[in-house]
């Protein structure tokens, strides 16, 4: 029987398995995508009503729980995507609105099964981003969650710049909000990517003891470390996980969906029976062309360098663990179990003799000897130094015929 480290899809440390190191987890954990919202938010990206359902059917397909579909009060564009999806799309619905009754109409006019309810939770984004008191803020908050409420809409009440609040007037909101208002789950907003993952677990720790709703993390990438706390926030009892596919978002953006699911089940051993992560990558090609941001090559789980490979050294290795039949040797997930196309050896300034011999037997050429390939290997080198940049076939074919007899 395969190891929860090693199975025949994956290959990471063992060490996270031991007694030491294992952490628990909610036995439910649910993922709220919020790329058609949060993820539209970065500057510069644009998606229509037929972009938003694409994206959607993925997700859908992908497995995720829930999809924030948009902000209805934005555009008439994105009111009928949100009602679109909410109609067409096999997955729960929600819109994202203000603390505002005029929101949750719109809301309802599209069909959805719950709301996200923003309003600011830190005395300086309601004084001075918002101009409010702190009466106005709670007395808007009751008064439109309870409206939400009233009208059936699952309500998640979503406290912006939750991690730099006081934290007795945050949860003395939640609390007051969750019994004078309605609140069937809470957030915790790491709206400027600011907290630690340490943080991250005291504080939901804190809402989890105090509220006793189920706590949603929304976190952001502004540190890099918006999958690591949320990750901190499960492990303190959080349920549901705010994800964006790529990590796309406001400024830096947010909790990469590809990332944190894999981690999840590959480092932790989470049980995942929903998620579909051969569509992964799959996933993560759809959003770049929609929105036309490309992912660096080295970006996690979906980047296109992780199965690719200049180095003569690794080519070596490959080689021959690939003749043994032990990718996972030398990769710590095999390309397909993420939908990720197969490994790839390029030649350029870092190849070596292993490298030569295993494109020359890829694109059918004569097998060199080895001054041919020593000669062939040279030509590579200096045409990877002149060009700056890795071979293409038609290139390598070309050196390796002036060579070859």
């Amino acid at each position: 029987m395969a190891e929860p480290w090693k199975t025949d899809k994956w290959w990471v440390s063992q060490h996270n398995f031991l007694t030491e190191t294992k952490v628990e987890f909610p036995s439910k954990i649910e993922f709220e995508d919020i790329t058609l919202r949060d993820g539209e938010q970065q500057a510069g990206i644009v998606l229509r009503k037929d972009d938003k359902l694409a994206v959607a059917h993925k997700l859908a397909e992908v497995g995720v729980d829930r999809i924030e579909a948009g902000m209805p009060a934005v555009s008439p564009d994105d009111k009928a995507a949100i009602k679109a999806i909410a109609r067409e799309v096999d997955v729960k619905t929600f819109a994202f609105t203000r603390c505002m009754k005029g929101d949750v109409d719109l809301a309802l006019e599209c069909d959805v099964d719950g709301v996200i309810m923003e309003i600011p939770s830190s005395d300086h984004i309601i004084k001075y981003a918002y101009a409010w008191d702190l009466e106005t803020a709670l007395r808007k908050s009751i008064e439109a969650t309870a409206y939400s409420g009233e009208h059936g809409l699952y309500t998640c009440f979503f406290c912006i710049d939750s991690t730099r609040a006081d934290v007795e007037w945050y949860l003395n909101l939640l609390e007051k909000v969750s019994t004078e208002g309605h609140a069937d789950s809470v957030a915790l907003v790491d709206t400027f990517g600011v907290c630690t993952p340490e943080a991250t677990r005291y504080l939901t720790k804190k809402i989890v003891d105090r509220i006793k709703k189920p706590v949603e993390l929304h976190m952001h990438n502004d540190f890099g470390l918006a999958v690591a706390n949320s990750i901190a926030g499960l492990q303190a009892g959080g349920e549901v996980v705010h994800t964006t596919v790529n990590a796309i978002g406001e400024r830096l953006g947010n909790c990469a969906l590809e990332e944190i699911l894999a981690a999840l089940r590959m480092l932790y051993g989470v049980e995942l029976p929903k998620i579909k992560f051969e569509k992964l990558y799959e996933m993560s090609k759809l959003v770049q062309d929609l929105t036309n941001v490309k992912m660096p090559p080295a970006k996690p789980i979906v980047g296109t360098n992780f199965f690719v490979t200049e180095s003569g050294i690794v080519a070596g290795w490959w080689k021959r663990l690939k003749e043994l039949g032990m990718p996972l040797v030398m990769y710590p997930i095999l390309p397909k179990a993420i939908g990720q196309e197969d490994v790839q050896i390029v030649l350029g300034k870092k190849s070596g003799l292993p490298s030569i011999l295993i494109k020359a037997e890829e694109l059918g050429l004569p097998e060199p000897t080895e001054e041919q390939a020593l000669e062939i290997l040279a030509k590579v080198k200096n045409f990877a130094i002149e060009n700056k940049r890795i071979l293409t076939n038609e290139e390598f074919e070309e050196i390796a015929k002036g060579v070859l007899p």
